[in-house]
C-alpha cells in the first residue's frame, strides 16, 4: 500500500483545536491552564496582600469599594494529546485485496484521521503521543511536541496503515487497555480514541467503566466509534445464505441474513443508545464515524462544530 498521502490530511491542519477542559502543558499555547498567572484572559479577583507588586491592582474596583483587589488571569498552555488506536482483528474489516483511503478498512480510516489530527496539533505546537492496542497494548509513545518526535509518530502511523491482520484469532480487551491508559497518561490530557468498541466481553459495562475512569482522572475524552455502518449497524446483506466469521474468535456460523436482521439491528440499536447515554453522562464527545463517509467528512464537521462551541 502507498504511504499516507499528505495532500489528503494537511487541509485539516489549517483549523484550530481548542481543549474543552482545563489542561496542563509545558509551553505557552492555545489552551487554558489550571495554573493562574498574569496573562491572556481574566479569571477572578483576589484580595491584595501587603508588600506584593501593585501592577495588577484593579484601581477601578478600588474606586467603587475602597478595597484593594488584584486581577487574576487564566494562563494558556499547550495541549497533551494521546491518540489511541484499536488494532484488533475486527479493525481490519471490511476485507479488501488492496485497501486504500477511498476503500478503507476501519483501521486505515483511523490511521488517516489520526494523521490529520497529528498535523493539526503540530501546527499548534501541542504535544502528541500514540497508543496502539489489540489483545493488549502493543505500543505506547508518550506525548511530546518536538519535530523529530512528530515525524517518528507519523512513521509509526504509516507502518500501522500497512500492517496485516493477526495470523490467529485475537480478542481485544478495550476495557483493560483504557484503564491502563487512564493511569499512564499525563493528567489533564486529551485522549482521542479510535475503536469499533467490539470488546471480548459480551457485557459492555466494563468498557463504560473504563471510559468513566478516564474522565475521573481529569482527561478530556473524544471517542470516534469507527464502523462500516451499512453492514455492521444496518446489517444490509442480501436475502441469501452467508457464512459469517468472527475474526476475533474464529467462530463461524452459516445463516440467511434476513432471518436475523431484525434481532441484530435491534441489539445494535440498544448498544448504541446506551453508549450515547453513557458518553453524555460522562461528558465524553462521541463521534459516529462511518468509514464509507471518508475520514475528512467525519473530522471536518466535528472540528467546525467544536470551534463554534469552545
Amino acid at each position: 500500500m502507498a504511504p499516507i498521502d499528505p495532500n489528503r490530511i494537511q487541509p485539516l491542519s489549517r483549523l484550530e483545536f481548542f481543549a474543552r477542559e482545563v489542561v496542563e502543558g509545558f509551553i505557552t499555547g492555545l489552551h487554558k491552564s489550571p495554573y493562574h498567572g498574569f496573562s491572556v484572559e481574566f479569571a477572578e479577583h483576589r484580595l491584595y496582600n501587603a508588600g506584593e507588586s501593585t501592577r495588577n491592582i484593579d484601581w477601578k474596583l478600588y474606586g467603587r469599594t475602597e478595597k484593594l483587589f488584584v486581577k487574576r488571569f487564566e494562563e494558556e498552555t499547550n495541549l497533551r494529546c494521546q491518540l489511541v488506536i484499536d488494532n484488533s482483528a475486527s479493525m481490519y474489516y471490511p476485507m479488501h485485496a488492496r485497501p486504500d483511503i477511498d476503500h478503507p478498512t476501519k483501521l486505515l480510516f483511523s490511521v488517516y484521521a489520526s494523521a490529520a489530527l497529528l498535523f493539526l496539533f503540530k501546527q499548534q505546537r501541542d504535544a502528541v503521543g500514540l497508543s496502539v492496542f489489540g489483545s493488549d497494548i502493543n505500543q505506547t509513545l508518550q506525548a511530546r511536541s518536538n519535530a523529530a518526535h512528530i515525524q517518528y509518530l507519523f512513521s509509526h502511523l504509516e507502518t500501522l496503515a500497512d500492517s496485516q491482520p493477526p495470523p490467529r484469532p485475537q480478542q481485544s480487551s478495550i476495557a483493560e487497555t483504557l484503564h491502563l491508559i487512564a493511569e499512564s497518561v499525563h493528567k489533564r490530557s486529551l485522549v482521542v480514541i479510535f475503536s469499533d468498541m467490539l470488546d471480548k466481553a459480551a457485557d459492555p459495562a466494563p468498557v463504560f467503566q473504563a471510559l468513566q475512569h478516564l474522565r475521573h482522572n481529569k482527561h478530556e475524552v473524544i471517542l470516534f466509534h469507527v464502523t462500516d455502518k451499512a453492514s455492521e449497524l444496518d446489517f444490509s446483506f442480501d436475502n441469501r445464505p452467508y457464512r459469517f466469521v468472527d475474526v476475533e474468535t474464529g467462530q463461524e456460523i452459516k445463516l440467511n441474513a434476513a432471518e436475523v436482521r431484525e434481532r441484530y439491528v435491534a441489539h445494535m440499536k440498544s448498544f448504541m443508545e446506551e453508549m450515547k447515554a453513557r458518553c453524555g453522562q460522562y461528558r465524553i464527545d462521541l463521534v459516529e464515524a462511518d468509514i464509507q463517509s471518508g475520514f475528512d467528512q467525519i473530522l471536518l464537521p466535528y472540528l467546525l462544530k467544536r470551534a463554534r462551541l469552545y
